[in-house]
């Protein structure tokens, strides 16, 4: 009856249909994880090449938001991107008003706000992406994921896209809340490896870590990700 046209329609029984197409791009896009112990946070992104041409290396999926937070995302990369680069700048305008750094809640509500404003407006469309926020701050250690709609939840260990069902059910039997760094990052190498249903290369996935006890966020190389994929395999 033409109740998905608009993103300012209900339809009948309660649904935005159009809220719920962007979290079907989400579903389609390109593997994305996070896991949260007490040691760590570990965000991991499986990058695929669409042509044969393509160079994998110039895709970034990864991104530090600020010293204490990293983000990655499933779904329109160009909302992604969009979003990632909002929040960057609302976690510096924060460091300049308040002379400290931004929370990682807070962030991830600013971020859900937009996203929300986006499901309530005639002429727009909501964000297809769902955004995976890890960090770390004086309250502790939190990984959240915000949806299209605007929602965000706090996760231990989270997984969407195109294998999100598949790498979730393999955290679900395996994750463990005391593992290391070490261990956390081959956990999620593993389900990474899970999801995609072949070998792994280096050059083919992306990872980023931050510990509770230095609290800075850093992307591991191509050779780190090497090492770590030859240690599960064995």
């Amino acid at each position: 009856m033409g109740y998905d046209r608009a993103i300012t329609i209900f339809s009948p029984d309660g649904k935005l249909y159009q809220v719920e197409y962007a979290f079907e791009a989400v579903r389609k896009g390109w593997t994305t994880l996070g896991i949260k112990t007490k040691s760590c946070i570990v965000l991991a992104v499986e990058k695929r090449k669409t042509v044969p041409l393509m160079d994998v290396t110039t895709v970034e999926k990864i991104f530090k938001v600020d010293d204490h937070i990293g983000m990655t995302f499933a779904g329109l990369a160009a909302d992604g991107r969009v979003l990632i680069d909002y929040a960057r700048l609302r976690a510096l305008q924060h460091r300049l008003l308040y002379d400290e750094p931004i929370p990682v809640e807070v962030l991830t509500k600013r971020i859900g706000d937009i996203k929300q404003t986006y499901t309530q407006h005639g002429g727009v469309r909501p964000f297809g992406v769902a955004l995976i926020i890890g960090g770390v701050d004086d309250t502790g250690a939190h990984l959240y994921m915000t949806e299209p709609s605007g929602q965000y939840l706090g996760y231990k260990a989270v997984a969407v896209g195109v294998g999100g069902s598949v790498a979730g059910d393999f955290l679900e039997r395996n994750y463990n809340e005391e593992l290391d760094l070490d261990g956390t990052i081959k956990l999620a190498l593993q389900a990474l490896a899970k999801a995609v249903e072949k070998e792994l290369k280096p050059e083919n996935v992306e990872l980023g870590f931050i510990t509770v006890k230095e609290r800075m966020f850093r992307k591991l190389s191509v050779e780190e990700v090497s090492k770590y994929l030859s240690e599960i395999k064995g």
